[in-house]
């Protein structure tokens, strides 16, 4: 099992209905060992996460590259992992 921070999130979909969101951010694994990573999970209407043991299901892949364009724009996508390179 492992806790996740987020560090960074672009969601796609209405507000007041479920979304999916792109995320990336910290596992901290039980073991106290760490890594950083991207993962995708939805939100629920009232804005709480919708954790799941497994992967989150991405309906279509023109929702996958909106939530990777999402972040390209924000600024994060790959940027946030090259900057872990440089610690």
């Amino acid at each position: 099992m492992a806790k996740f921070k987020i560090v960074h999130e672009v969601c796609a979909g209405k507000e007041g209905a479920w979304h999916l969101c792109f995320q990336w951010g910290k596992y901290t694994y039980e073991e106290g060992t760490s890594q950083m990573g991207y993962r995708f999970i939805w939100r629920r209407p009232d804005r709480s996460l919708q954790p799941a043991r497994g992967q989150a299901r991405i309906p279509t892949g023109s929702e996958l590259l909106k939530l990777i364009q999402l972040a390209t724009e924000a600024g994060w996508f790959i940027t946030a992992e090259k900057s872990m390179e440089k610690e």
